[in-house]
């Protein structure tokens, strides 16, 4: 049940469980721009550089492994300082039961805190349980990006959106 869920900060404890996790769902081949997980040593630096420069990265742990997570990354340049990207993810078989939804609001209540103004992300067109949460919490939809997500085939256009808390 997603009541035994615990959601915390991702810890470099964490990296090979969420490494197996981001694996899973990239291998899906149709929510992620990833078609498999990076190496486990990119993998481990690209947290460890988010978790380093004060980034939202949390992560859902059924006892102690990692099934989900939601990272909000802070832009780089200054100018777009205020602004950061979402990426999230749950593997298979904890879906539809509320935990991507208890894991995006946590993060967006750290983000806002951590005095992020805007946050984006882009969301396949064909993931309607996606949109509808973005939507949920909040999210409005900016544009499309046509044919923006090329697999095995098929192209698939990709919406932006943004959550803004002024």
């Amino acid at each position: 049940m997603a009541d035994d869920i615990r959601i915390e900060p991702m810890t470099e404890a964490h990296i090979e469980s969420f490494h197996r996790a981001l694996d899973t769902v990239a291998r899906e081949r149709k929510y992620l721009t990833l078609l498999e997980a990076p190496p486990l040593e990119e993998t481990r630096k690209f947290a460890l550089s988010s978790i380093g420069r004060g980034n939202v990265h949390l992560v859902a742990l059924d006892g102690g492994e990692v099934i989900g997570w939601c990272d909000i990354r802070r832009h780089f340049f200054p100018s777009r300082g205020h602004c950061a990207s979402l990426g999230m993810g749950l593997i298979p078989a904890h879906r539809g039961r509320g935990l991507g939804q208890r894991l995006i609001e946590a993060a967006i209540a750290q983000a806002r805190e951590a005095g992020m103004v805007r946050i984006e992300l882009g969301v396949h067109d064909d993931n309607a349980r996606a949109i509808r949460l973005y939507e949920k919490v909040g999210f409005v939809r900016e544009g499309v990006s046509r044919d923006a997500f090329y697999v095995d085939g098929h192209y698939t256009d990709v919406i932006n959106m943004a959550l803004i808390f002024r």
